[in-house]
């Protein structure tokens, strides 16, 4: 198969022709339509992430057709369109038991534990537990992001924090992530604030449906909670902090009500202080989100099928699988494009066809 890959962490990944994966026992080969650029594989090309072995192939996010399946596949066939969790769960350990295979002890991630989706073809364990049916008429896109971005924005606004409708929320950065919460707020019936330092991004946030932005460009901490108060008079009952600075996660919790959730998704490079004072005294709640287990994501794909959730429309840039090694090393650089890139293994001829979003009833849990 052909594939991204690196055998020196931060030099320029080029395309090889590499040894076809074999399906494990209880695993599958897929053979991928489409996957995600994501700034996670950015920092595990740059050697940041310590499970990653050398030679190695990204990917995370994707969608395809189960090419081969081991012996023990019983709940899938050859030539069924899935997509995984970027958390494999092992379906054996406690916390899988208990239904929450997203923090799994023995997880595996594609694209970090073993090669991954920048590539024609990728090995998936645990199939049983971790593989997701996909309807043939969704956009490939749209189902490789909601192996983690939306997966993970779901989880955190709906199961976390569990979200209510006619609640204010508030994000904090709008990259991928932010832009999926965003969507997600307003799928659930939520005021939506969105927060970032670029115009275009914000523009994309409205159109998405936040009702308000703030560019907080050039605001410190005191200016931007002024404008958050300015703008959410009647104060934010949930905060998202989808990038990951002390400083936006600090502003998330301070822009808590009494008893307001915040969720945690971007990730920190070192372990932040937060106005712990504040929670305590607010009874604020404090919540992370990783992933979200196979089994939750019905909820999920019922929001997308009704149109009420279209994660296709944050794609901004389907490139081939030739450029994504320019493009890693762009996003690492920081001149990748505004907006989501998703990489077109095979064409993307599933496509749903347009229609307008509905509003669906939310049931929190």
């Amino acid at each position: 198969m052909r594939a991204v890959y690196f055998d020196r962490y931060s030099q320029r990944p080029a395309i090889r022709t590499v040894a076809d994966p074999v399906p494990g026992p209880d695993g599958v080969v897929v053979r991928v339509e489409t996957t995600g650029l994501c700034r996670s594989d950015v920092h595990g090309w740059l050697g940041h992430d310590s499970g990653i072995a050398l030679p190695h192939v990204p990917g995370h996010e994707l969608v395809g057709t189960i090419a081969a399946l081991g012996p023990r596949v019983q709940r899938f066939a050859e030539g069924q369109r899935v997509t995984v969790p970027f958390v494999c769960a092992c379906g054996q350990c406690p916390e899988c038991r208990s239904g929450n295979g997203q923090v799994c002890r023995n997880q595996t991630q594609p694209g970090f534990t073993h090669w991954g989706s920048y590539a024609e073809l990728v090995a998936l364990h645990d199939a049983d537990t971790n593989l997701i049916a996909v309807p043939d008429d969704l956009d490939s896109g749209a189902a490789a992001l909601l192996g983690c971005r939306f997966a993970t924005a779901y989880r955190g606004l709906a199961h976390q924090a569990q979200l209510q409708r006619g609640e204010s929320l508030l994000v904090i950065g709008c990259g991928g992530v932010g832009l999926s919460a965003v969507m997600i707020g307003v799928a659930l019936g939520a005021t939506v604030t969105a927060v970032d330092i670029d115009d275009f991004t914000l523009d994309r946030a409205r159109r998405l449906g936040a009702s308000r932005v703030i560019n907080s460009s050039g605001l410190g901490q005191t200016e931007l909670l002024g404008s958050i108060e300015a703008l959410v008079p009647q104060g934010v009952q949930v905060s998202v902090d989808a990038l990951g600075l002390a400083e936006t996660a600090a502003a998330g919790i301070l822009s808590l009500l009494p008893r307001g959730r915040h969720v945690q998704i971007g990730l920190f490079s070192s372990d932040p202080v937060l106005p712990m004072s504040a929670v305590i005294a607010r009874e604020l709640t404090v919540l992370g989100s990783h992933g979200m287990p196979a089994g939750d994501y019905p909820a999920l794909l019922a929001l997308v099928a009704s149109g009420a959730l279209r994660p296709e429309t944050l794609i901004e840039r389907r490139i081939t699988l030739d450029e994504a090694p320019e493009a890693l090393v762009a996003m690492a650089s920081g001149r990748n494009p505004a907006g989501v890139t998703v990489i077109d293994i095979l064409p993307p001829t599933r496509v749903r066809s347009s229609r307008a979003p509905v509003p669906v009833p939310f049931r929190s849990g």
